[in-house]
């Protein structure tokens, strides 16, 4: 008899880990594919990135997640992107590859998966509520998709603009920025709003993020990336304008299959992850 106790070991590094679920999701689907992986999840401070990825070399892990705030932090660390991740500008999947560590990113092909199924976003308008690595990811995933308009709505203007000259440079999109020093109404013309905050991420479930929806029609696909509450309060609002909505849960799903495939090549079920996601959060 032939016997095998060394598990291939993938993971994920941020800090505020304990209201990740992702964990849940990945080990059930490894489960159902019936292959001997398991799935990590690790509390990681900004301090101890390097030393986090040397480990996990170091231990033949063979990829893992990196979420806040480790998003763009974590290039510097790894041998090398993809194409998605190098024009993003950051990273949320991390795959060995011979050895290596390459950066890829699944965070805007995991949301836009979720959209292209209720919405037909060919020169639909966007705004998206915040620029760091999701926002990135988001935006960049969007115009090479074909939306007409691009507006990033930021506190930090550096950070605003540098996202919004990279989907002018790159892309067909026409981007702009707005700061976000003020309650920001969201026009009757915005087809799309993101928010790509951690603003009402649990523990800190009764914030509200800083704009006006007055304006906001039936015809507004309002999506909030934040899985943990899975409604928000900005979901909830956009509900009682009777728009559309997608919660972070249908992103965390189809990142997670995405990062399965690049891990193991193998495809899981979605439907395996969204049960064990339902569940938790029923």
């Amino acid at each position: 008899m032939s016997l095998h106790f060394l598990s291939s070991i993938t993971g994920s590094f941020s800090q505020g880990a304990a209201e990740n679920p992702t964990v849940a999701m990945i080990e059930d689907a490894y489960k159902d594919l019936g292959i001997n992986w398991r799935y990590v999840n690790c509390e990681v401070s900004p301090s101890n990135l390097s030393n986090a990825v040397k480990g996990a070399k170091a231990m033949n892990w063979k990829g893992f997640n990196c979420s806040v705030p480790h998003k763009v932090a974590i290039i510097e660390h790894l041998d090398g992107l993809g194409d998605s991740a190098k024009l993003i500008g950051a990273v949320n999947t991390v795959v060995e590859r011979n050895g290596l560590y390459i950066g890829e990113n699944t965070d805007g092909k995991g949301f836009l998966t979720g959209l292209t199924d209720i919405l037909d976003i060919k020169g639909k308008r966007v705004l998206i509520l915040g620029a760091g690595g999701a926002a990135r990811a988001i935006s960049v995933e969007l115009a090479l998709a074909g939306v007409e308009s691009i507006g990033i709505v930021n506190r930090n203007v550096d950070r605003g603009r540098d996202l919004v000259s990279l989907l002018n440079q790159n892309t067909s999109a026409k981007a702009y920025f707005i700061q976000w020093d003020h309650t920001v109404a969201v026009e009757q013309n915005i087809d799309i709003l993101v928010n790509s905050t951690t603003i009402g991420l649990y523990p800190r479930t009764d914030q509200h993020v800083n704009i006006n929806l007055s304006l906001v029609g039936s015809h507004t696909v309002v999506a909030d990336v934040i899985p943990n509450p899975p409604e928000t309060n900005l979901l909830k609002a956009a509900k009682e304008k009777g728009c559309q909505t997608i919660n972070g849960l249908e992103m965390l799903v189809n990142q997670g299959r995405l990062g399965i495939r690049y891990w193991t090549g193998l495809e899981a079920n979605t439907d395996v992850m969204k049960a064990c996601l339902n569940t938790i959060f029923a």
